[in-house]
């Protein structure tokens, strides 16, 4: 399943010696490469992962991973990696796979198959909508929508297609029946068997934000106060490593709690009644980067230059690592999607994992999904949701583009006002 290697970038040498912009740089192209040279031959979509891996089948994409890299595709021709006229018509070629896709109530699965659009079972009865991925995509998609503004025949059927898949996602179905709760997944075969109720704080922020924003299918902001707002893990408040954490689970959880909501919602600024999410986010990676460096469990090369506790492939299969589940594994997509919130500890941790660690963990596609030094163990695995938050973020820290777009569209606008959040995009 590895791709070919007919790249225009560069895969394999790795020059020294770069100044800190031009690394970032680098390892942006590097790991965008997944999205462009390893995306599915018929619809374009990110593939789940590059390794064959858990019985998936060398055809499964993945929804939510698709949608980060489509923004990661916006840095590309905002980079000028690739043409943008290139970017627009593989973009087209994808939106067009979803227009005829398998979809339920205009919401998505978890998995598809990238040649036909069919379904692919995420779990015996996780067989058909799932509302979370589904946001995960349509932030992208909503994005891309936002940039390519220019009037020929390629970038205005994108434009329209994408609000065609947006006006049809009917959020609202998620609260079975408007009872004031939102549900992750519904299924034609299991109806609500799932069960799983979206309560936070977790990373399902953007799914309420969007929710609360569909033109046709809006849920009622009352389902965010009554359902997201009350659990027994929403509010914290207590510290750790001396650090305040306003919400969330002790120690603040893997750290993509921070990410994938945020790639375009803008947290600076961005207040409700129950949060400060620039606070809550730094406040969280601060913790993580302070277990690591305080390391209570010992592990073998944990330090200030390397951190970053979040889910992905480890050396005994795959797990949701955080300073209170810590088993050595660190995560390259952990410190880097963290550039926007702790840009000085991010770069030390960038350096170390180039410049001292890169003969294990530097690949055709960036950096592996984990390492762990304790274990001697590198990955050679990389998965498109972790690919794309280092992409997103990075850019996010170097010029806001993706947060200036997702902020700006009048639809997420007008949910984040019916949620009652503050953001410096729009007067009160």
């Amino acid at each position: 399943m590895q791709a070919q290697n007919t790249s225009p970038f560069n895969p394999l040498n790795r020059p020294k010696n770069l100044s800190d912009t031009a690394l970032m740089e680098l390892v942006q192209k590097q790991t965008f490469r997944y999205f462009w040279e390893f995306g599915h031959p018929v619809s374009g979509m990110a593939r789940e992962r590059s390794n064959r891996s858990y019985d998936y089948g060398d055809e499964v994409v993945t929804t939510g991973g698709t949608g980060f890299g489509v923004m990661a595709m916006i840095v590309a021709a905002e980079r000028k990696w690739v043409p943008r006229d290139s970017v627009s018509a593989r973009l087209l070629k994808m939106v067009n796979f979803l227009l005829k896709a398998q979809a339920y109530h205009g919401i998505f699965p978890h998995w598809m198959d990238g040649a036909t659009g069919k379904t692919i079972p995420f779990s015996r009865r996780d067989d058909a909508a799932d509302l979370v991925e589904s946001s995960f995509l349509f932030q992208g998609l909503l994005c891309v929508r936002q940039y390519f503004t220019a009037d020929n025949p390629v970038e205005r059927e994108l434009r329209n297609r994408i609000g065609w898949l947006w006006e049809e996602a009917d959020f609202n179905w998620h609260t079975r029946g408007n009872m004031d709760l939102l549900y992750w997944h519904w299924s034609p075969n299991y109806d609500w068997a799932m069960n799983f109720e979206l309560r936070g704080w977790n990373e399902t922020l953007i799914t309420y934000i969007l929710a609360a924003s569909a033109p046709r299918y809006p849920i009622n902001p009352r389902v965010y106060h009554q359902c997201w707002a009350e659990s027994s893990h929403f509010k914290n408040g207590k510290e750790f490593y001396g650090v305040k954490l306003p919400l969330g689970f002790d120690y603040g959880g893997p750290l993509f709690f921070t990410h994938y909501s945020f790639l375009g919602l803008d947290p600076n600024g961005l207040k409700d009644r129950y949060a400060d999410y620039w606070q809550q986010n730094y406040n969280h990676t601060l913790i993580n980067y302070k277990h690591c460096v305080a390391n209570p469990n010992h592990y073998k090369g944990y330090g200030e230059n390397c951190w970053g506790l979040t889910a992905g492939d480890t050396y005994n299969g795959y797990n949701a690592y955080s300073p209170d589940n810590d088993g050595g594994t660190i995560a390259p997509t952990a410190a880097l999607s963290a550039f926007p919130y702790t840009p000085e500890y991010s770069m030390k941790a960038l350096r170390h994992f180039y410049d001292d660690l890169g003969d294990k963990i530097w690949s055709e596609y960036g950096f592996v999904d984990g390492f762990n030094e304790s274990q001697n163990w590198y990955a050679k695995s990389h998965l498109a949701i972790d690919q794309g938050p280092i992409i997103v973020m990075m850019e996010n820290y170097r010029t806001g583009l993706l947060w200036k777009l997702f902020m700006s569209i009048p639809d997420i606008q007008n949910g984040l006002k019916r949620l009652g959040f503050e953001s410096k995009y729009y007067k009160q």
